[in-house]
């Protein structure tokens, strides 16, 4: 069977949408990992002791947007007209929320990372300053890339077509219905009960 070039090529945008989104997904969660603050803290057996806080604990909505964009990536060859605007959205508002949330954990790192020495330490006062690494601020562009991907994703997915139906069941009024065969049996036993089988 043949795939049309006008069929092929919006499958392969979708592929490559979702693609783009899953890659986008990756990152976003990535940036998470490493330590984004240094601090110190004290405690009563240790004294002073160097905490390091991690994405993930001074900012835990930037990997929750990754996951969210996961999801929209899974989306992308489900969805039909109405349902990529909804996409879109989506990605465009983790984007926004990633860059949002990033830029205030840096904005003010002390109240970041308090709970996160707070935790480990079981005094909520800082013991030292803030030390930012740049893993933040890859995390802002990350951001601001899932964003532009969002507004992306509108103007590419004008040209495809409507979700797959190949799975859809086919509707009854449309169903061949059987023909049944003949049979001598049947025809005999239609005959003694009075019936007509023809």
């Amino acid at each position: 069977m043949t795939v049309p070039p006008a069929a092929g090529r919006r499958r392969a945008g979708r592929g490559r949408a979702a693609g783009v989104l899953l890659v986008l997904a990756g990152l976003t969660a990535v940036v998470t990992v490493p330590t984004w603050f240094t601090t110190t803290g004290t405690t009563a057996l240790q004294g002073t002791v160097t905490i390091e806080v991690s994405g993930s604990q001074a900012a835990p909505a930037v990997l929750a947007a990754a996951v969210a964009i996961l999801a929209a990536a899974a989306a992308v060859g489900l969805v039909g007209r109405v349902g990529r605007w909804v996409v879109a959205a989506v990605v465009l508002a983790c984007g926004v929320l990633v860059v949002a949330t990033t830029l205030g954990a840096t904005t003010d790192p002390v109240a970041a990372v308090t709970p996160v020495v707070a935790a480990e330490t079981g005094v909520g006062t800082l013991a030292g300053p803030v030390t930012t690494t740049v893993w933040p601020w890859l995390a802002v562009g990350t951001g601001a890339l899932v964003a532009l991907a969002g507004i992306w994703f509108v103007r590419a997915s004008r040209t495809w077509s409507g979700p797959s139906q190949r799975h859809e069941a086919t509707p009854a009024s449309t169903a061949t219905p059987a023909v049944k065969e003949p049979d001598e049996r049947s025809d005999w036993d239609a005959l003694s009960r009075g019936d007509d089988p023809s």
